[in-house]
């Protein structure tokens, strides 16, 4: 498996080898050692999660959870394909305010890494998306927090117009990031 940063140093691509004969293929999706050196500590996962979107343009985010229940996140995409957005939330970072967004799909199998301190985000870019992605915290719906995936300041180019989203009540009354106190 290798690894490289994006833009915003902390977040990584993770590109598997992919083994395919005549049966049909094989790969390494998560090795403990490569993914602690490529993130330079020690990263324990304690919470898988899937979800499916039926319609194309489904838009989840910009989700967060805050301390002490601040969640890192292996995303990856094992049927369709999204736009992964990431915005860097921590207050005092050279970064603040700025995202990073990659194209994850089940052809590639590529895996994004966000950690914790980060707004997330993902657009489905197919019909019948599936995405699956480990935590580092569990789901705390006191911590849980949301601002606005269209947001002007942010400026997310999402690749389809606004109008077409697809999104949750939850996200449509979701804060400005003008707005955001960031708790990291």
């Amino acid at each position: 498996m290798n690894f490289k940063s994006l833009a915003i140093p902390d977040v990584k691509v993770f590109t598997p080898r992919i083994i395919q004969d005549d049966r049909g293929y094989f790969m390494e999706t998560f090795k403990v050692t490569t993914f602690n050196q490529a993130v330079g500590h020690e990263i324990t996962f304690v919470q898988d999660n899937q979800s499916f979107s039926k319609d194309i343009y489904t838009l989840r985010g910009l989700h967060y959870q805050s301390p002490p229940h601040a969640q890192g996140k292996l995303i990856r995409c094992t049927r369709g394909k999204i736009l992964d957005v990431a915005v860097d939330a921590r207050k005092n970072s050279p970064h603040y305010g700025q995202h990073v967004k990659i194209e994850l799909s089940a052809d590639t199998a590529e895996q994004l890494w966000v950690p914790a301190g980060f707004l997330h985000g993902f657009a489905t870019l197919a019909a019948n998306t599936e995405v699956q992605y480990k935590c580092t915290a569990y789901y705390a719906h006191e911590c849980d927090g949301n601002v606005m995936w269209d947001d002007p300041e942010l400026a997310i180019d999402w690749g389809f117009e606004p109008h077409k989203a697809v999104i949750s009540q939850r996200d449509a009354k979701a804060c400005t990031f003008a707005s955001f106190n960031s708790p990291f």
